[in-house]
């Protein structure tokens, strides 16, 4: 997550609430402001910020840090928060219970892990589950192969680029085109390594030759030593809604195995496609 800079203060018309008469209690507006920066010091963590000081959180807020310290003893005390043992604020296990909560609120993971962990002991690789929010794409859960030695591993909620991997091209791909194109356009596009594209015409052509194939390879473009291999998982109604695939380093998935391990991946996004449409009905 990327902070976001300190919100000002604005002066707001007393809140009603529909259907009863009078404003609210004097307090409403209270609450609101401290539920904000709460959410604020929440937004301050992200994979360079894993803990964050008092000191940190009272600059961000404008606060003193007297006051900064009563939020962050209200976060520790519901467990969103708790101290690092070097100092500081790391985030708590109460996120993490949240975190697990929302993915079992996707209805995904339940239907796709199993045929997720046995295509990464087949392929003896990572195998992803990813969807797509926005201008978002998210992986939602994973499945390891326990007998690699060396794995690659992306974590669970972590963001991936739209330009680059092949999970966002495939999600990307079966999105209506002018979407595409407008999420592209919109989009920092990145180069992660000298095979990432950046060209808005030239994704969105790559795109369609993605329909038309049924699945993305991606080698080298998001991570040198990395190929990606994606397909589409559709709901009932046939809309596709996340991506299956594998993560493999180059040095072991071969361009010549590149077709079998795609069988394989559409394979299992049939399967989980077919499990949606029965957990659905």
């Amino acid at each position: 997550m990327t902070p976001a800079g300190a919100r000002p203060t604005e002066p707001r018309p007393a809140d009603t609430v529909s259907g009863m008469s009078g404003t609210a209690s004097p307090n409403y507006r209270d609450r609101n402001s401290t539920a904000d920066r709460a959410l604020d010091i929440l937004t301050m963590f992200d994979d360079t910020h894993l803990v964050v000081s008092g000191t940190a959180v009272a600059e961000r807020l404008g606060v003193a840090r007297s006051t900064a310290y009563r939020y962050l003893q209200s976060l520790v005390a519901g467990r969103f928060l708790e101290e690092a043992p070097g100092g500081g604020f790391r985030l708590g296990l109460r996120v993490l219970e949240i975190a697990r909560l929302a993915r079992r609120s996707y209805g995904l993971s339940e239907v796709a892990l199993p045929s997720m962990q046995a295509l990464a002991e087949d392929v003896r690789e990572t195998v992803l589950l990813t969807r797509r929010t926005g201008d978002l794409v998210v992986c939602v859960d994973r499945a390891e192969s326990e007998t690699r030695a060396v794995r690659i591993s992306y974590e669970r909620g972590s963001a991936l680029p739209l330009n680059a991997g092949a999970a966002a091209l495939v999600l990307l791909a079966w999105s209506p085109e002018d979407e595409a194109r407008r999420l592209l356009e919109a989009a920092e596009l990145r180069r992660f390594t000298p095979a990432t594209l950046t060209d808005v015409d030239a994704l969105v052509e790559r795109l369609g030759r993605i329909r038309r194939l049924g699945y993305s390879v991606t080698r080298g473009e998001l991570d040198l030593d990395v190929v990606g291999i994606s397909a589409p998982i559709r709901s009932q109604g046939g809309q596709v809604v996340a991506a299956v695939s594998v993560a493999a380093l180059a040095s072991r998935l071969y361009p010549e195995a590149e077709a079998e391990v795609a069988q394989k991946v559409l394979a299992v996004a049939g399967e989980i496609s077919e499990r949606l449409a029965l957990a659905a009905a």
